[in-house]
């Protein structure tokens, strides 16, 4: 089997059900999440596993769930089942008390930074961000657009927030507020 198709060269791509432009803001949506799924993937090349298996658990489960989010976002077909669901985020919130539990409280924002994995955590946070504003772009032209998606990475969002925090919580390396910000977080 050959890697290449060839079927793009005209600057068109393939859904499951149609195609679309390589620019349309289906393919902008779902590409930006498999961006954000390669950041994440390079943070877990960067977490030792024995400090960090809960992390890295969750970084696992959630790439695979990226996928499931690209997926659905790819599948324009009338009788569709969207693989993500509301339990994905519930899982989210669990895990984003559990680590806020774990570290200092802050009043202000915070530098993104600190080690190497918390950087990367904090680059896949503003990368979830855009996923999210470009599903919401999505959701605001095309109404078959489930709503669990943009929930999901609003979530996800938070939960890569904390994650990049415990990082630097563990390994002792002190977050960095930002020396204008007011108080934000109560």
């Amino acid at each position: 089997m050959k890697l290449y198709t060839k079927t793009g060269d005209k600057g068109t791509t393939s859904l499951i059900g149609g195609r679309v432009s390589k620019d349309h803001v289906r393919v902008e949506a779902y590409g930006t999440i498999d961006e954000l799924n390669s950041f994440i993937g390079k943070a877990i090349t960067e977490l030792d596993p024995k400090l960090f298996q809960d992390l890295l658990a969750d970084l696992e489960r959630i790439q695979h769930e990226l996928f499931d989010c690209g997926g659905d976002l790819a599948n324009v077909m009338k009788d569709r089942k969207y693989k993500l669901q509301e339990e994905c985020v519930e899982t989210l919130e669990k895990r984003i008390d559990i680590l806020s539990e774990e570290v200092p409280s802050i009043k202000c924002f915070i530098l993104p930074g600190g080690a190497p994995a918390a950087a990367t955590l904090h680059i896949a946070r503003t990368v979830t961000r855009r996923a999210e504003r470009n599903v919401v772009t999505l959701m605001n032209e095309v109404e078959d657009v489930p709503a669990v998606t943009q929930k999901y990475l609003n979530r996800l969002s938070d939960y890569l927030f904390v994650a990049a925090r415990t990082v630097n919580h563990r390994l002792k390396v002190k977050d960095v507020e930002y020396i204008r910000s007011g108080e934000v977080f109560k």
